[in-house]
């Protein structure tokens, strides 16, 4: 047995969260719930957007980790740019009730970890979204929404701005090497922007980090029927390598990445094969889902409540730890954000850097990021190489409020592809 099994990380405890100062996030907020998801109900791997005023559905789930039904209630909040709550009333956004019980649920069943899992569906029977923008929906047990269980976040967008782009290689600071620069246009097609620099609030982010997202951006050119974002520093951004994939969807048959796994104390662990520096290698050959995981358990009938929970022990190995930062795991699994929940811890007997999460069965991929000393931004080339051929995809979200609003309309949502 691994000296790290007992170094574990479970989600972060209860918080207040300042409801006018800290962006909302998907995540636990309690040790006991685990896998918080918003998702299209119909393709879990697609991004957690809807169309206004379509069929579309968000599909918000989650278990807790006891064997019994407990009363969780919500609450839909309406969200600015930043994912801090808009000033709208709930009436503003929302027609039905923007409050309730999570009554959709069921217990695990042949799991080694029992669970109870929830879902929720939104829009639905009893209430409609008015408003396009970001939305958290707020989870809280037996009506406590001053100590949240989870959030879930997603938006809706009322698609009115056309947007085209891509990415090269050939950037504004080097050619052909660690980098890649997006470039893209917005086309207003008749609708009306009067001032582009101060109602437009644009976001991109690559592979859906929050760590070096570009927001605030400012085009480099305008017209009446355009909005160009080129040769915008802000948009350059490291190539990174494809993401490192597991898959431990069975107990007993699994693929690369996985030594073994094994059942001890009545739980099962997932043994990584020990990671390498990929820094001096070429990019990793191989499709990836960048970032994203997949709940599933190969021979089940119902993944959410048949998947079990196991221990997976990630390790990298390395002669000493970094004196100038710190290494976190970067990608869904820990919300990709980097945060407490995603930061290993360095064994000095192991000369590695260690972590041990909770994990639904499943596919997952993730990354190794080194973020420096006093800074909220990753770099993956000391740990995972940066190359410009990897296969990233940025997504551009573009936000309008004009003068005299009150919030922040999502007018576009593009996704575009480097290679």
């Amino acid at each position: 047995m691994h000296k790290w099994f007992p170094i574990v990380c479970l989600a972060v405890g209860c918080v207040l969260h300042d409801l006018h100062a800290t962006p909302w996030r998907t995540q636990a907020l309690l040790p006991q719930i685990h896998t918080v998801q918003a998702q299209l109900s119909d393709n879990p791997l697609a991004l957690p957007v809807i169309e206004l005023n379509s069929d579309q559905q968000m599909r918000i789930s989650f278990d807790e980790l006891s064997y019994e039904r407990r009363n969780f209630n919500y609450k839909i909040v309406h969200c600015n740019a930043d994912w801090t709550p808009s000033v709208l009333s709930e009436v503003e956004y929302i027609d039905g009730f923007y409050d309730g019980i999570i009554d959709d649920y069921a217990l695990s069943t042949n799991t080694t970890t029992l669970y109870t899992h929830y879902q929720l569906l939104v829009p639905n029977d009893e209430l409609r979204l008015k408003v396009s923008g970001n939305y958290a929906v707020l989870i809280a047990e037996n009506n406590d929404f001053d100590h949240l269980a989870a959030v879930a976040c997603f938006s809706v967008v009322d698609s009115r701005i056309g947007v085209t782009g891509a990415v090269r290689t050939n950037t504004d600071i080097e050619l052909s090497n660690r980098y890649q620069q997006l470039d893209f246009e917005l086309h207003t097609n008749g609708y009306e922007v009067r001032d582009p620099f101060n109602e437009l609030k644009v976001t991109v982010r690559q592979n859906q980090r929050w760590d070096n997202a570009a927001t605030n951006l400012q085009p480099t050119y305008t017209s009446t029927t355009t909005q160009a974002y080129k040769n915008n520093r802000q948009l350059i951004f490291e190539g990174g390598n494809q993401y490192r994939s597991i898959d431990f969807s069975s107990e007993y048959t699994y693929g690369a990445g996985i030594e073994r796994i094994v059942f001890d104390h009545e739980q099962f662990h997932v043994l990584l094969t020990p990671g390498d520096l990929r820094s001096k290698r070429s990019v990793a050959q191989g499709d990836d889902a960048n970032g994203r995981y997949l709940v599933n358990r190969q021979l089940s009938d119902d993944n959410d409540s048949e998947a079990d929970y196991m221990w997976v022990h990630f390790v990298l190995p390395m002669d000493e730890p970094f004196l100038t930062g710190s290494i976190y795991l970067i990608g869904e699994l820990c919300g990709n954000d980097i945060g407490e929940q995603a930061r290993m811890t360095y064994d000095f007997a192991e000369h590695a850097y260690i972590k041990s999460l909770l994990l639904k069965q499943g596919g997952y991929n993730f990354q190794y990021l080194y973020v420096p000393k006093n800074s909220t931004t990753g770099s993956l080339q000391p740990t995972e190489g940066s190359y410009w051929q990897t296969e990233n995809e940025y997504t551009i979200y573009v936000y309008h409020r004009a003068w005299g609003e009150r919030y922040d309309r999502l007018v576009a949502v593009k996704t575009i592809y480097s290679n």
